[in-house]
């Protein structure tokens, strides 16, 4: 096997956040949170994340927080509580401007009516009249015409949608029987409807796929032409998800496969037109994703890519995650105790993190490197910059080995990383991460 092999199965952060959330702790309280909102001044922006954590059934590759639910009464009591958590932390927050809202899930769509009552809740509770994007997750395969008039209704101006794989072997494979013809339907029923900013998510690395299944893929996504591609590969936790224990591990590609599914992916997006954005991300020229990256202000949230500029994220829902000036909050993955906080009139803070300004620092470093595949670690950070250079220096040797040379170039206090490294990139940031060594979590392999 050969060395890029074997860096492509190391396992890593996906650095969304800096620190990651392994470390998050209960040291983080509901009073904390409350505080923590309560000195946010008076023209912060806001974005929120709404997590509705339902599907009509799980796929067998899902690792996201969600549960099956073919019943209407569980998500309907879930839809109560969010409203009035929705309340209570609009409530906390002031009437500050909300300027991006993002539901995902699970499959948020699963609310059906509710979607029209949550939203009146927001609309009550925040102030919307800044919102610029309002975005929604959707399974194509849940997509009718009155779930199209409802998004319309609630103002979505982005949607999407999970086509992972158009192959019916692969979708065998991984419990999503999903024809192409259903996905260019809802593509076609959204941009009639109004709701043209379209965004695709591929994956890479499923059981039974093939680079052939990979170029049809991009074909399909080169025929339909959305904005954006996110294009993920498989992480197969099965001690983190017990479900994907249904998946045979044994026709998983390899280390070598997936390199080149991923390498394959990238030159047919590019090809047809794409740009490439940081690790995973695609968007067509003039979309706002490729210019934030060319320009240089690219973010990156428990979202991944994004353009969002707000001051603070706010997550509701069970499990969901917030971003404050002053640290890291989540709420409780267990939704008794999620109602059951918010039902007696308290955030469902369950754990977070405080940053220290160390964290601050390092955060910003890694982002930009995730973002701009570069970084003036001078410009950034300033008088620490010698330091943070000379740790990088000694680490990124271990970390790359004799390959380092061809993935980065390296002057003076800025960091580049080359397109053959590109790849790697987080196995790179990981240089600036003085959690990762002394943790035991486990993560997904690199590429």
């Amino acid at each position: 096997m050969t060395t890029s092999h074997l860096l492509a199965e190391a396992k890593v952060p996906r650095y969304t956040s800096y620190p990651t959330a392994p470390h998050f702790s209960k040291a983080v309280t509901p009073r904390d949170y409350t505080q923590w909102l309560a000195a946010l001044p008076s023209d912060t922006t806001l974005s929120l994340y709404l997590h509705i954590p339902f599907c009509r059934e799980l796929c067998n590759y899902c690792g996201c927080f969600t549960k099956a639910s073919r019943r209407s009464e569980p998500v309907e009591r879930y839809a109560a509580v969010l409203r009035r958590e929705i309340e209570l932390i609009a409530g906390l927050a002031g009437s500050r401007q909300v300027t991006r809202i993002h539901w995902g899930g699970g499959t948020p769509s699963v609310l059906d009516s509710d979607l029209l009552t949550v939203h009146a809740a927001l609309d009550r509770h925040f102030a919307l009249c800044s919102l610029t994007e309002h975005a929604i997750e959707l399974d194509p395969r849940v997509v009718d015409e009155r779930l199209v008039e409802r998004l319309v209704q609630i103002g979505i101006n982005r949607a999407s949608l999970g086509v992972q794989d158009v192959s019916p072997h692969v979708q065998q494979a991984i419990g999503r029987i999903q024809p192409p013809e259903r996905v260019e339907a809802v593509v076609a029923a959204l941009r009639a409807a109004g709701i043209g900013q379209l965004s695709f998510d591929f994956m890479y690395g499923l059981p039974r796929q093939t680079i052939d299944d990979v170029r049809a893929n991009m074909e399909f996504a080169r025929r339909l032409h959305p904005q954006r591609i996110s294009l993920f590969g498989y992480a197969h936790v099965p001690w983190f998800r017990p479900h994907q224990r249904l998946i045979d591990a044994s026709a998983l590609p390899g280390a070598a496969e997936r390199l080149e599914q991923a390498e394959t992916a990238r030159a047919l997006l590019i090809e047809a037109g794409y740009q490439a954005i940081g690790i995973d991300h695609f968007a067509l020229p003039d979309d706002e994703l490729a210019r934030a990256a060319r320009e240089g202000w690219l973010r990156r949230n428990f979202q991944g890519y994004t353009t969002d500029d707000a001051d603070a994220l706010l997550g509701l829902g069970v499990s969901a995650i917030g971003q404050l000036p002053q640290g890291y909050v989540q709420n409780s993955p267990d939704q008794y105790l999620y109602s059951t906080a918010v039902t007696a009139g308290q955030p469902a803070t369950a754990r977070g993190l405080a940053f220290t300004d160390e964290d601050r620092l390092r955060a910003r470093v890694i982002e930009r490197l995730m973002c701009d595949l570069s970084v003036d670690l001078e410009a950034v950070a300033g008088g620490h910059a010698a330091a943070l250079k000379a740790e990088f220096d000694n680490r990124i040797k271990s970390i790359l080995g004799a390959d380092g040379g061809e993935m980065l170039q390296v002057e003076n206090s800025r960091i580049a990383v080359t397109d053959a490294g590109r790849p790697y990139l987080r196995l790179i940031a990981s240089a600036f991460d003085t959690y990762l060594e002394r943790e035991n979590a486990r993560h997904s392999v690199a590429v």
